[in-house]
C-alpha cells in the first residue's frame, strides 16, 4: 500500500532539541512542511554523514519553512550524548526524536522488526500532513540533503501551482509542464 498522500498516524515522543528534552507530537508536523529522516542508529558510520549533511543545510530547508526530524530507535538520552560527543552531530539544530517504542517507525513503514531498527527512510510531510515523498533505501546507501532539498522544493511547487507538474531534474526557476491532451505524445 502507498503511503503517498496519506495522512500521518498519530505518535508521541521525546526528542533532544538545542540542548533539551521536548515531546513531539503528529501534531507537531502540521501546519508546515516537515521532513521525517528516518535512520537506523546512533554512533554508527553512514547515519553520522547524512545528518551532518542535513546539519550543513539545515538553513536552506528553514527559509523554505521545513523542519527536519530525525528519527532512531534510540532513546533521546542517546541522542544527547551522541550530540555532545561527535562533532558532525554537534552541529544539528534539528530535533532529534528518539523512538525506543518503535512506533513511530513502524507508522511509517520502515521498521525492521528483527533488528528493531529502522530502515533509512525519508518522508515529506505537507501542512496537511499527508505524506508527499517517500524514499527509502538501504542501510548502506548514504542520502543528499541539496537532492532532498530539490525534491522538497518541487513538492512545495507542484502544491502552490495546481496543473502544473516539475520534470525529471528540474531546479527552482527552470519550466513545469502543464499535463493536458496537446502534450501526450510530445515529451
Amino acid at each position: 500500500m502507498s503511503l503517498i498522500n496519506s495522512e500521518i498516524l498519530p505518535f508521541k515522543a521525546t526528542a533532544f532539541h538545542q540542548g533539551k528534552f521536548v515531546p513531539v507530537t503528529d501534531a507537531d508536523l502540521r501546519g508546515k512542511w516537515s521532513v521525517v529522516f528516518f535512520y537506523p542508529a546512533d554512533f554508527t558510520f553512514v547515519c553520522p554523514t547524512e545528518l551532518e549533511d542535513l546539519a550543513d543545510n539545515y538553513a536552506e530547508f528553514q527559509k523554505l519553512g521545513v523542519e527536519i526530524y530525525s528519527v532512531s530507535t534510540d532513546t533521546h538520552f542517546c541522542h544527547k550524548a551522541w550530540h555532545d560527543t561527535s562533532p558532525a552531530i554537534g552541529k544539528i539544530n534539528y530535533p532529534m526524536i528518539g523512538d525506543p517504542t518503535l512506533a513511530i517507525s513502524r507508522n511509517f513503514g520502515v521498521l525492521i522488526e528483527d533488528a528493531g531498527l529502522a530502515d533509512r527512510g525519508t518522508f515529506v510531510i505537507d501542512p496537511d500532513g499527508r505524506i508527499q515523498i517517500v524514499e527509502i533505501t538501504a542501510g548502506g546507501i548514504g542520502r543528499d540533503a541539496k537532492e532532498l532539498l530539490r525534491k522538497v522544493k518541487a513538492a512545495q511547487y507542484v502544491a502552490s501551482h495546481p496543473g502544473e507538474v516539475c520534470p525529471a531534474k528540474w531546479q527552482e526557476g527552470e519550466k513545469t509542464l502543464a499535463p493536458s491532451l496537446d502534450l501526450v505524445g510530445k515529451i
